[in-house]
């Protein structure tokens, strides 16, 4: 019998719990580990943080449905691995400390065969002075958080009811941020509410970007097909935002926030600031604090982990200059290379490099998105590391495993650019593949047939569908399997 753990809970791991579950069988034991108790489907955490849905809607409980399905669950924290064991385990394992409230505090090591990290981010607000809940910011990283924003968006709309004008900002905190489309979706979710309450024309609204131009999203851009036309995500994006008035500051690094001043310096080099009445800045992500040692204690967390703390897997990292990286040199099978048996998916494994050209200001700062690894990406990456795990168990270490590179992977996004069932309306975008591939589509490095966008009413509709049939999937009920990641 083969023992499985998964660091994680969100999107990839709790996904590779469900097929670990389905695929391997009664035969096998599969163990999830997660600090949370509950799982969030966060891609609706937008609409928690305008007030259209509640912290209840977008997550459940985890505990009953890996007690239905045979799991076992630590509700607990990682903290270090062990992949050659210790003089006390022969077989490898991860020491974790519990934060369930009936064992907080307690520290227990549990063996594995195979580990699959899926610990998504951490949350790194301390990358910038006075950014986060902690500082001067609202976030919409978390349900709670989104909960907060909610509230503090709902009082400075009431101010503006009361006859004073306001100043608002929504964008990124930090050069290095990633996730720019969900900071566009929010930007879009707040106009849209400010012109339902009656009070648009009281509020400036400025959207503040690492991104070099509008539509980026961290990708670099994409080139779209539109009834046999082509057009750019930036044209796209820039229309867009003259239509609502969203004011739009790009190449930004935000170097600190003070109480309604944000601090900022761009590409250029212009160092501004800007003042706000509310702000929601999305913080740069960075690998969970997770150490590894080797059999006699050694400290080896360099030999597992990339600078950023996040896991090395089977990509090239020597660090070639942007323009000299191909498609090929991003991992195909998320495995890491010292430690056969554990495998990084979603967020939690190490990008070779950007997607997005990096850029400095003349000061040095890097300002440049980070690659995107959520979403429908990080739940493919996830089952893909069961389907591997699968094969090793069957036919040993020398097994031919199934690749899913993000150079080889396409994806689609509903962005919501305001809820409403009438009156709402959304982005729908697909690209294929995510990672360029300039190689095999010179003209723009994605396939023009297979990347294009649209936005209006029925994207809204998609959304909305889309929350609904992932929390079901999430959640395992009948059928679940059938729906794609």
């Amino acid at each position: 019998m083969a023992t499985v753990v998964i660091l994680g809970a969100g999107i990839a791991g709790h996904t590779a719990a469900l097929h670990a579950k389905r695929l391997l069988g009664k035969s096998h034991e599969i163990v999830v580990i997660s600090p949370n108790s509950k799982w969030n489907w966060i891609p609706s955490n937008i609409w928690v943080g305008v007030g259209k849905m509640t912290a209840e809607q977008v997550t459940f409980p985890l505990a009953p449905i890996y007690a239905r399905k045979g799991i076992t669950f630590h509700q607990g924290l990682a903290q270090k691995i062990f992949p050659e064991g210790n003089s006390d385990s022969k077989r490898p394992f991860v020491e974790i400390t519990y934060t369930d409230p009936t064992r907080v505090g307690e520290v227990a090591h549990v063996q594995y065969d195979f580990l699959v990290n899926a610990t998504g981010p951490k949350l790194n607000f301390a990358a910038t002075q006075g950014l986060g809940p902690g500082g001067h910011t609202v976030s919409v990283c978390t349900a709670g958080h989104a909960v907060e924003a909610a509230k503090s968006l709902k009082d400075v709309i009431a101010d503006m009811k009361a006859g004073k004008k306001k100043q608002i900002a929504i964008g990124v905190g930090h050069g290095t941020c990633t996730c720019e489309g969900a900071a566009f979706e929010y930007t879009f979710n707040v106009e849209h509410e400010l012109r339902a309450a009656g009070v648009r024309d009281m509020a400036e609204i400025y959207y503040l970007t690492n991104e070099y131009e509008l539509g980026d999203f961290g990708v670099g851009g994409l080139v779209f097909t539109q009834e046999g036309f082509q057009t750019s995500s930036k044209l796209w994006t820039e229309s867009l935002f003259r239509e609502r008035n969203i004011h739009a500051i790009l190449g930004a690094h935000v170097s600190k926030v003070e109480a309604g001043v944000i601090f900022y310096e761009q590409v250029d080099g212009t160092e501004a600031t800007l003042s706000f009445d509310f702000a929601m800045l999305l913080p740069p992500f960075r690998g969970v604090d997770l150490k590894a040692f080797d059999f006699a204690g050694t400290d080896i967390s360099d030999k597992l982990f990339a600078p950023s703390g996040f896991m090395k897997v089977d990509a090239d990292y020597n660090g070639k200059p942007y323009e000299e990286w191909l498609a090929d040199d991003w991992p195909k099978n998320y495995r890491n290379p010292l430690f056969p048996n554990i495998f990084a998916v979603g967020i939690a494994f190490a990008p070779p490099h950007q997607i997005s050209k990096p850029r400095k200001s003349p000061k040095g700062t890097l300002i440049a998105p980070s690659p995107p690894r959520t979403g429908m990406p990080s739940g493919i990456m996830g089952k893909l590391a069961i389907l591997s795990i699968k094969e090793l168990i069957e036919n040993g270490p020398f097994a031919q495993v199934p690749t899913a590179s993000m150079a080889d992977m396409g994806a689609a996004c509903v962005a919501s650019a305001g809820s409403g069932l009438r009156d709402g309306s959304a982005a729908s975008m697909t690209m294929y593949p995510v990672v360029p591939d300039f190689l095999k589509y010179p003209n723009s490095g994605r396939s023009a047939p297979d990347t294009f966008g649209e936005i209006g009413l029925s994207g809204h509709w998609i959304k909305l569908l889309l929350h609904y049939m992932f929390i079901y999937k999430a959640k395992a009920r009948f059928g679940w399997s059938l729906i794609p990641e």
